[in-house]
């Protein structure tokens, strides 16, 4: 059985993943990086989500000698030309602030037409191994911005983004629901043939 590792010290991630390879009957080993405490955080300089997650799982493969699998993601606007984008949890200027980033992002389209208010969470899933293989997928949930927020679950942009086909927003949909349809859940089951190919 293989270790793999995931850039992440978010038990929810490693819970998905860990689901996905399962229900595909690979037998790997997923651990987060708070099994190798002593690897820093990676700053992420990249200038796409791909770049973001490629640098997370090399940092992580060469520091741990293992395959790592890394994710970046973001809230992409239309009319924004897809911005907030990477800088989606700092958008406000601080990093991981939820509400301003919300209140500054409703308030920069509180003059959008509901027509024009297409929108879409973007999730980029890297592999890479020590040698130096890398692979990146991606997924996408495509949606329309509420003019308010609605629901308690999920976090970041999740109140204001609903997905194409739901009368609900992504913070009313339940855990499970969400998972089935969310962009990183997409990603992630889209790095099982990878996995399969690189790992076995």
């Amino acid at each position: 059985m293989t270790r793999l590792i995931l850039a992440t010290r978010n038990a929810g991630k490693i819970t998905e993943l860990r689901a996905i390879l399962a229900e595909a009957g690979l037998p790997h080993d997923l651990v987060g990086a708070d099994a190798y405490p002593d690897v820093p955080d990676v700053v992420e300089t990249g200038v796409t989500f791909a770049e973001n997650a490629l640098l997370k799982a090399h940092a992580l493969a060469r520091a741990t000698g293992l395959p790592a699998v890394a994710d970046d993601s973001g809230l992409c606007v239309d009319v924004m030309n897809g911005a907030p984008g990477i800088f989606s949890a700092r958008w406000s200027g601080r990093h991981g602030d939820d509400r301003a980033n919300l209140d500054l992002l409703l308030a920069q389209l509180s003059d959008i037409a509901d027509e024009h208010r297409g929108a879409y969470f973007a999730c980029a899933a890297a592999l890479a191994l020590p040698d130096g293989t890398e692979r990146v997928v991606e997924g996408k949930l495509m949606g329309v911005l509420r003019r308010e927020p609605a629901g308690t679950g999920g976090f970041g942009y999740d109140p204001v983004l609903q997905p194409e086909g739901e009368t609900r927003t992504c913070a009313e949909l339940t855990p499970d629901e969400k998972n089935a349809i969310s962009h990183r859940g997409k990603a992630f089951r889209e790095l099982v043939p990878v996995v399969r190919e690189l790992l076995g």
